[in-house]
């Protein structure tokens, strides 16, 4: 019994290793130079912003900097902010000479059926929408991105080369503190277990996902599938847009070094925060998905350690082998991220911190508590739609 446990654990990693889109080389990225259209399109870049006064200056900065050669419209909804996140924005652009492409907005009052981001997102694709010119693509990122100056450049290259009708980075998170270095690299890999980036972009595959921060979505494929309000009360935003958008076309996403988050997680409990608004929505707030959520993850991360250090004779070796492929498979994307390669062997600590977060979520959930982020609860969220 305890030889086929053990054993069950190897074939997991071996499968992880060799049949699951390589997720774990790291090599989606945007490394390739695209062609560049004969004609380039207009885009409305649109920034939900909530208490975001510490970032937004920054990111806008970023955008008004592109080297962008077509018409570029930005648009900032600030989202009930209380800490003056409108005002610093205004602050940001006064003296930029292209300020006039950027609208500042005041969002409208949040609908009971909607989250507090996507409400703001769909008030500034509407604002984007009566402008004179309709937009061919909308950039929807966060107050906290900061670009590079090519990122729109190459974005709007990729998706017009390949003719995507959403194209995707994940922008590199920010991993200096000690608790970064714990969470950043495992959300990462995690990320791209569950939705490895080569499949992403298959047809023939139904695995759909993007990274909310910076999106690049095609303006008419998003009204043919119902508008951001078709996925209004979606907590994983991101890919309930993708699963959505792929149905009307190729999508794609991969990893950068364009984009940068701001934001910080310098202690565990915000890291805990982050992870545990969405997890236990990403099962469908369903005690069995939980339930074997928690038993996969034992299997597939506790089991060999516990084999490694406290087993004998083969199911000793096995556990040890299989404490390896992880910490093996690990390695490329702490090499993304500057991060020692001894972390390859805490993944399964991090793996179980993981599980203490999604319990918590389910936790927080039962407690009509659901999706708490910057002052609001979603008690009725579900997975992506």
């Amino acid at each position: 019994m305890l030889t086929a446990i053990i054993g069950a654990s190897v074939l997991i990693w071996v499968y992880l290793a060799v049949a699951r889109g390589t997720f774990w080389t790291m090599a989606v990225r945007d490394s390739e130079t695209p062609t560049a259209p004969a004609k380039w399109p207009g885009v409305a870049v649109v920034i939900p912003a909530r208490n975001e006064a510490d970032s937004i200056g920054k990111s806008l900065r970023s955008l008004l900097d592109q080297n962008y050669p077509g018409a570029v419209a930005i648009i900032v909804v600030d989202d009930d902010s209380s800490d003056g996140t409108a005002a610093v924005a205004a602050n940001a652009v006064k003296d930029e000479k292209n300020r006039s492409s950027v609208t500042i907005a005041n969002g409208r009052g949040l609908p009971a059926d909607w989250t507090g981001k996507l409400w703001a997102v769909s008030q500034g694709i509407e604002i984007a929408e009566a402008q004179q010119t309709r937009p061919d693509y909308v950039l929807l990122t966060d107050a906290d991105i900061v670009h590079a100056p090519d990122t729109l450049t190459w974005l709007v290259s990729k998706a017009n080369a390949g003719g995507l009708v959403l194209t995707s980075l994940l922008a590199k998170l920010r991993c200096e503190s000690f608790a970064e270095r714990v969470h950043v690299p495992a959300f990462v890999f995690f990320f791209q277990m569950l939705f490895p980036f080569a499949w992403v972009s298959r047809a023939d595959s139904a695995t759909a996902a993007a990274a909310g921060g910076c999106m690049l979505v095609r303006a008419d494929a998003l009204r043919d599938c119902g508008g951001i309000e078709s996925i209004k009360g979606a907590l994983i935003d991101d890919c309930a847009l993708a699963k959505k958008l792929k149905s009307r076309g190729p999508i794609w996403v991969g990893l950068t070094n364009r984009a940068r988050s701001l934001r910080s997680y310098e202690r565990f409990s915000a890291a805990k925060e982050m992870i545990s608004r969405t997890a236990y929505a990403q099962l469908r707030n369903s005690p069995l998905l939980l339930a074997l959520t928690i038993a996969g993850m034992a299997i597939t991360f506790i089991v060999p350690v516990l084999f490694a250090i406290f087993g004998n004779g083969l199911e000793r070796y096995l556990g040890i082998a299989a404490w390896a492929i992880m910490a093996a498979l690990f390695q490329p994307v702490l090499r993304f991220y500057r991060v020692s390669p001894l972390w390859g062997f805490a993944l399964p600590g991090i793996a179980a911190l993981y599980g203490y977060y999604t319990l918590y979520s389910a936790y927080r959930h039962m407690r009509k508590r659901g999706g708490l982020w910057k002052g609001r609860v979603y008690t009725d969220a579900l997975k992506p739609l």
